[in-house]
Formats: structure tokens, sequence, C-alpha cells
């Protein structure tokens, strides 16, 4: 089969050969101008459409409040070796004056067992405004800068809304 196919080109003119591919080139480039040129059209035809006005309410719009969760925090410190004593000393000033707070429901200090330079408070709050109020005390600002000497890597703070029953 092989020798009949190559016997048969052999046998056609070169031109014919030429003239039959640039043809098929020529009809494929046809095809694809026209092509080109509807799919610009229908582009150019269908222009988006500007947004309809809304209609004028009769009633103001309602404000979505979001819940007023309580919060969580738990922070991460990590101390020095030798610092402990120290940090867990300026650690009471801070619990004693935030439990006094009237948005902290608990603040408590965690010490882990098996690491004793790493420490852990775990705080709840009424709210992110008790949370805020709590950020902007002095004792808070004092207890960052006693403290700031005896930690070895930045603490790692996380606050969660703590998820309602209801």
């Amino acid at each position: 089969m092989l020798k009949q196919v190559t016997r048969f080109l052999q046998i056609i003119p070169k031109n014919i050969i030429f003239t039959w591919n640039h043809k098929l080139k020529i009809k494929m480039k046809t095809k694809i101008l026209i092509l080109s040129i509807v799919i610009s059209v229908i582009g150019i035809s269908c222009k988006p459409k500007a947004p309809a006005q809304p209609a004028q309410l009769s009633q103001p719009e309602a404000v979505v409040q979001t819940p007023d969760y309580q919060k969580m925090i738990n922070a991460k410190v990590f101390i020095k070796p030798g610092k402990e004593a120290d940090f867990i000393s300026a650690a009471k000033m801070m619990i004693e004056n935030s439990n006094k707070e009237e948005g902290c429901l608990g603040y408590m200090l965690y010490q882990d067992p098996y690491e004793k330079t790493n420490f852990i408070f775990v705080e709840k709050y009424k709210n992110q405004a008790a949370i805020d109020v709590h950020f902007t005390t002095p004792y808070f600002k004092e207890f960052g800068t006693i403290t700031a000497d005896m930690t070895s890597k930045p603490m790692e703070i996380k606050i969660f809304d703590i998820a309602s029953e209801k």
C-alpha cells in the first residue's frame, strides 16, 4: 500500500499538490475571518444594560444588628528561663485588676506543666466593648512595659466569640 501511495505521489505533478493544499488553507482562513467578524458583531450588538434604578422605598432600610457575643481571649506568653517567678508576680496584679472590670467575666493564668516558661491567659468578657476598655486601662499598659524584657518571643493572642446556646 505504501508503495502505491509513493508511486501515485510521484506521478502527480508537484504544482497540483501545492494548489490543492493552498486552496484548503485559503478556505480555512476565509472561514476563520468570517467567524471572527460574526463574533465581533455579536459582541458589539450585545451592550450591557444599564442597571435599573431602584424604586423609592416608602420605609427606611432596616439596620441589621450583629449579635453582641461574649468573647474569650487566649493569650500565650513565652517567658525567658529564670524569669517565671517575676512574670507570675507581675501577672497577679494584672489578674486582680482585670477581674474587677465591669465587663470582665473571668481572667486566669495557667502555666504549662511540661514547659514551665510557657503561660496562657484565659480571659472572658461580656462583649467586644469590654475588651476595648480592658486594652486601654493603665495597668494593662504597665503590665506590657514590666514584662517586655521577660518574654522570649512575641505573645500569641486569639480572640473568640463564645457561641450562644439559644
